[in-house]
């Protein structure tokens, strides 16, 4: 495989047709929005064949299939995609219900049950699924229950306190606790994330603190090389241990994407150059994921060994899904990024025609027919793909001034209690999470402090921190 050098603005397309024949005689025609409303449906129910979670006895948002419980927050977020390209309301309900069952004790998508593998990436996933209800104005709960913009806001407090300056001058780790293995590595999605929902808040909100945390994740993220400040390479992550000096070069389809429509999202909101020229850098670096001179995404750190896991065959979803926000946040890139997309849903529709129904989707995209792969990535990469064909007929996310009604709480996040089954960790891990306790108990008796001080910012380091503009 060779690796297309120049990004085409010329349609490009597998197939000299858009029209695929699935099972029992479907027709899909991705020339044709009620078609591809069918299409998508069809994906969408094989993705949900894969949840038990409203049957007796399972645990509501968790996939059946051992899938971890980050990914499952990404698929609920490509069955939001699903409600709102659609207008489809057959899985409202569970996906309510998920999103709310999830949040933890403390209303932050810290549960105590993935305390031990909990990573700030996979709080973040949830965090940017609930953004997207508060910016698509899906059904808002029960006044005593969480709502979608506050659970977004405290995913990002979250994560934005365990900013760690001791190494590599700032950035967050991979992992939240320093007892999870890979608590060393800091990451690019996990950054990522914490800037693409800074900056979905901004725009939301209008609140600058937003803002100025989505300039200082942009500002690490290529002061200590793991956006390459000449390419816009966008790298995995380095290790704290030798204070991020050696960074692994490898790149994945959604640490690009993770930026470019943040980025975008940052455009939209500041009409800036200086954003408009990060987003068109980043841009630049899609001829990475493209293959040969097809406009097809594809994973080019696995795909073609044929060694993608289980994590990275759904990586293509977010791609798909952050081109097409991409889009609507900065319609000038519609005519460089849509025609990628337009390739991309054609070759994904083409290997949804396998598995025992005669509509599962495969991994690859290269081959034009099902490759034998299934699984939920698999599957929802073919949806996201698929339905991004539709967002030229909806509508750009709302935000709080133009028809988003989800009511927000800034302060969220900001006191999280650790509660750790210290029967399932060992004794060095238990002093690990004794050291995090104290820590972050002292950030609850912070806050403590900082909601019952009167003053402005000036004499209130904690407001300094976060400017409470909750609207």
């Amino acid at each position: 495989m060779r690796f297309a050098k120049s990004l085409s603005t010329t349609i490009l397309v597998v197939s000299s047709s858009f029209r695929f024949v699935l099972a029992n005689g479907i027709e899909l025609d991705l020339s044709n929005q009620d078609s591809i409303k069918s299409g998508a449906r069809i994906v969408a129910d094989g993705l949900m064949n894969y949840y038990n979670g409203n049957q007796s006895g399972q645990v509501p948002g968790l996939f059946a299939g051992g899938y971890y419980w980050w990914e499952c927050g990404a698929a609920w977020g490509s069955m939001l995609d699903y409600w709102f390209y659609t207008g489809d309301t057959t899985y409202s309900d569970v996906l309510k219900e998920a999103l709310i069952f999830q949040v933890g004790q403390d209303w932050d998508y810290m549960p105590s049950n993935q305390t031990l593998s909990l990573g700030n990436d996979d709080q973040g996933f949830w965090g940017i699924t609930v953004m997207a209800a508060a910016e698509r104005n899906f059904t808002n709960p029960d006044t005593d229950q969480p709502q979608w913009l506050a659970l977004a806001q405290a995913v990002f407090n979250s994560i934005a306190l365990v900013w760690d300056t001791e190494a590599c001058q700032g950035g967050v780790r991979w992992q939240k606790f320093v007892f999870n293995h890979g608590y060393d590595y800091k990451n690019s999605i996990s950054n990522g994330l914490l800037f693409q929902l800074g900056a979905r808040l901004a725009r939301y909100t209008r609140n600058e603190t937003y803002a100025d945390w989505t300039e200082k994740v942009w500002e690490w993220e290529t002061q200590i090389g793991m956006i390459d400040g000449n390419s816009y390479y966008v790298y995995d992550g380095a290790s704290a241990n030798d204070d991020c000096t050696n960074i692994n070069k490898i790149q994945w389809t959604y640490n690009m994407a993770v930026f470019l429509a943040g980025s975008a999202y940052m455009y939209n909101y500041t009409e800036s150059d200086v954003w408009k020229s990060r987003v068109d850098g980043l841009i630049t670096t899609l001829t990475t994921f493209l293959y040969q001179d097809t406009n097809i995404i594809y994973e080019p750190a696995c795909e073609p060994s044929n060694a993608c896991n289980v994590d990275q065959r759904s990586f293509k979803a977010y791609m798909s899904r952050w081109l097409g926000l991409t889009t609507q946040m900065a319609p000038y890139t519609h005519d460089t990024l849509f025609p990628v997309l337009i390739a991309s849903a054609t070759a994904a529709a083409a290997t949804c025609n396998g598995g025992l129904d005669g509509v599962t989707c495969g991994y690859t995209w290269l081959t034009g027919t099902y490759d034998g792969s299934f699984g939920l990535g698999e599957q929802m990469a073919a949806l996201e793909a698929i339905q991004s064909q539709l967002i030229p007929f909806s509508v750009a996310p709302y935000t709080d001034s133009n028809g988003g009604s989800s009511p927000g709480d800034a302060s969220l996040g900001t006191h999280h209690v650790i509660v750790v089954d210290t029967k399932a960790i060992t004794t060095k891990d238990k002093a690990g999470a004794w050291i995090v306790t104290v820590i972050v108990g002292c950030a609850v008796l912070l806050t403590t402090i900082w909601v019952g001080m009167e003053g402005d910012e000036s004499t209130n380091p904690l407001k300094q921190w976060i400017r409470v503009n909750d609207s």
